[in-house]
């Protein structure tokens, strides 16, 4: 006989009352997938430099055309709440105050990778090809690569690429701006 097993799925504004009560706790390293309170995993030394220099290179390069929001998170559909590394937003007169972002408000979205490549293309990359995220890049810090998924649709990004340290990418939403991936790999 097969035992079925019922879950129990959480919404972002049940996910807030559980911080609000004490459940959670600030410094609780979790974000809220598809339901599901999930531990993040660890920030090593390598992992946080690359979110700096990251934050450092979008906020010279985009800040007056976008919010640049490092490790904030990001409203994905009802039941998830995922905390980015970096999130290049649209401009907003109160920077997001009045509510936080949703899929519409980002240009683009980076994860970076030490040790989370794989939940972080199997699990959140679908995650924001579902709500229509426009492009995402996962910056591979074990192989040197930036992996960059454009054209969102609810089964997955139709086109994505890569790009190692030495090339050049440039985001679709910020025109004529162009990264070397040796300014964002650590």
């Amino acid at each position: 006989m097969a035992v079925q097993i019922l879950k129990r799925l959480f919404t972002v504004e049940e996910y807030h009352l559980m911080a609000k009560a004490g459940i959670l706790l600030e410094d609780d390293r979790v974000e809220l997938i598809r339901g599901e309170v999930v531990e993040m995993s660890p920030i090593g030394t390598r992992h946080a430099a690359c979110v700096n220099r990251l934050n450092e290179v979008f906020v010279r390069r985009a800040s007056a055309r976008a919010v640049i929001a490092p490790q904030n998170p990001v409203r994905i559909l009802e039941h998830s709440e995922p905390q980015p590394d970096l999130t290049v937003l649209r401009r907003r007169e109160d920077h997001y105050a009045g509510k936080a972002p949703r899929p519409e408000d980002v240009l683009l979205l980076v994860e970076v990778c030490d040790t989370s490549l794989a939940y972080d293309r199997d699990v959140k990359v679908p995650l924001y090809a579902d709500a229509g995220v426009p492009e995402v890049w996962l910056a591979d810090l074990k192989t040197e690569v930036i992996h960059v998924f454009r054209d969102p649709s609810p089964t997955g990004y139709r086109r994505s690429h890569s790009v190692p340290r030495g090339e050049v990418l440039a985001p679709d939403l910020l025109e004529g701006l162009e990264f070397a991936a040796h300014d964002i790999l650590v």
